[in-house]
């Protein structure tokens, strides 16, 4: 107001959203007369019986089965392909390995984003656990049936490419490469889960879809995305996992020493990673409230 007096609290800058840049910390963003233009979906309960009760909870783990399996048998199977060509010129490199775990996500978070939401990754449903986006029990549901689809995905590359290739090659299993230490693979699983499980929350945030109404944007190409850019990033370092199913999957399959050797990297990074971003989304970027809060 030109020419009044504003006291500290009052000066809140507002942008051009209509979402205010200052809340006091724990409560949510909202316009200047106390509502919203657009729709917080409420917290989930950490349990809810009536739902092991509904065919649609049970169907929401056979799509994360079913699309884990898929993504482990594209992505396992590039694998093999990479590392039986004789030449880099007669394959689709690191790049085409990348390329194939990215894109695996794209197709299969858009498939069945509307069953189950697309999780196909335990450090994913992590993160929306702890932003309290789905139930303990779905939640514990959803890892079972990813791992399970993860092992009987692997297991299929194996029996078709067969299992002196598959041996030979690494069974795609997650580890540490020389000339890195477990110290350099955690962070590297750590920083990639964060980059994935942000982006994660970022494309199916409702303030921001309200927002940016009149620029659509397809949530699983920025998922698709960020899988395959961490991938081009930390290949070298790890393989690449950031999804402890997918890492699971590729060990018990491969079924060596080497495959299980530093394997409690790839759950503790792409959990703590999840973690790490579901905090940061919800307390920082979001400032989603802890308690309610009628005003402030």
């Amino acid at each position: 107001m030109a020419g009044g007096n504003r006291s500290q609290d009052e000066d809140v800058r507002v942008g051009v959203d209509r979402f205010p840049e200052r809340q006091p910390i724990g409560t949510t963003a909202a316009d200047d007369l106390g509502g919203r233009d657009y729709s917080e979906p409420p917290a989930a309960p950490l349990f809810e019986s009536s739902e092991l009760s509904s065919w649609s909870f049970y169907r929401a783990g056979i799509a994360e089965f079913v699309a884990t399996f898929l993504f482990l048998y594209v992505t396992v199977l590039t694998v093999m392909g990479v590392s039986k060509s004789p030449s880099k010129c007669g394959t689709v490199g690191i790049q085409g390995i990348a390329w194939a775990f990215g894109g695996m996500i794209f197709a299969l978070v858009y498939c069945t984003a509307g069953v189950s939401g697309g999780h196909i990754n335990p450090a994913v449903t992590f993160g929306l656990l702890l932003a309290r986006k789905l139930s303990l029990a779905r939640a514990v549901y959803y890892v079972v049936m990813q791992c399970l689809g993860a092992v009987c995905g692997a297991g299929v590359v194996k029996a078709l490419v067969g299992s002196a290739l598959y041996q030979s090659a690494g069974g795609g299993a997650n580890a540490v490469a020389p000339g890195y230490t477990k110290g350099d693979g955690l962070g590297a699983e750590i920083v990639g889960t964060f980059v994935l499980v942000y982006t994660v929350f970022s494309a199916t945030d409702a303030k921001r879809s309200a927002r940016d109404s009149h620029v659509p944007v397809l949530a699983p190409l920025p998922i698709g995305f960020a899988v395959f850019l961490v991938h081009l990033a930390t290949i070298p370092i790890t393989g690449t996992g950031i999804n402890p199913a997918r890492s699971l999957g590729a060990a018990i399959i491969y079924d060596s020493p080497h495959g299980w050797h530093g394997h409690w990297i790839f759950w503790v990074g792409p959990f703590a990673g999840a973690a790490l971003a579901a905090v940061y989304h919800q307390v920082v970027i979001r400032a989603i409230p802890f308690k309610s809060s009628a005003h402030y």
